[in-house]
């Protein structure tokens, strides 16, 4: 156990935290949610920074973050559209959450096929998943307030999009296999 890992494990002791504040303690605790998740993707960035920097890369924090960071994302999601109850929430939340699994699944299956490096994260990935973080945090904490609501529709299609864009990246460069033709 080292330092990133026990930042990665504090991402997903994070969930339920996350999840009583923002049932449990009004208005104040929505802003509390969405501190605990803005927190949640800090340690996100942190910990591969660091596993990376002081060479602690191991094999449970190689699955444990991918798993941590879905967990949080697909968990906020779920509030979100509970809260807002609205088609224009759901669809982009379903985009996402939809795309993490196809992705998980097609990463695991090149892994068995021992190629998983042919579906390594991108750029795209990288920005996809800074503004997933921004929108949910701004819906999280938008409250009442018009314009922030407005913002994290807007950020969380824009990350829609790019979860789209990125997904259909992957399954290019998984192709060849998906077809039996490598």
């Amino acid at each position: 156990m080292n330092l990133p890992n026990i930042l990665t494990l504090s991402r997903i002791l994070m969930i339920p935290l996350m999840v009583v504040s923002f049932y449990w303690f009004g208005p104040d605790g929505k802003i509390g949610a969405a501190v605990l998740f803005a927190l949640a993707a800090v340690t996100d960035w942190f910990d591969g920074y660091l596993a990376r920097k002081l060479n602690q890369t191991t094999p449970l924090g190689a699955f444990l973050d991918p798993v941590a960071d879905k967990l949080i994302v697909a968990v906020a999601l779920v509030l979100l559209v509970e809260n807002f109850a609205s088609m224009w929430l759901t669809i982009p939340a379903s985009i996402i959450v939809g795309r993490e699994i196809v992705i998980s699944a097609l990463r695991e299956w090149m892994a068995e096929l021992g190629k998983r490096a042919n579906i390594a994260v991108s750029y795209v990935g990288k920005v996809k998943t800074a503004l997933q973080m921004a929108s949910i945090t701004i819906l999280m904490a938008s409250g009442d307030h018009q314009l922030l609501i407005e913002a994290g529709y807007v950020t969380l299609y824009l990350a829609a999009v790019l979860t789209i864009w990125s997904m259909l990246v992957y399954l290019r460069a998984a192709w060849p296999e998906l077809r039996g033709k490598a």
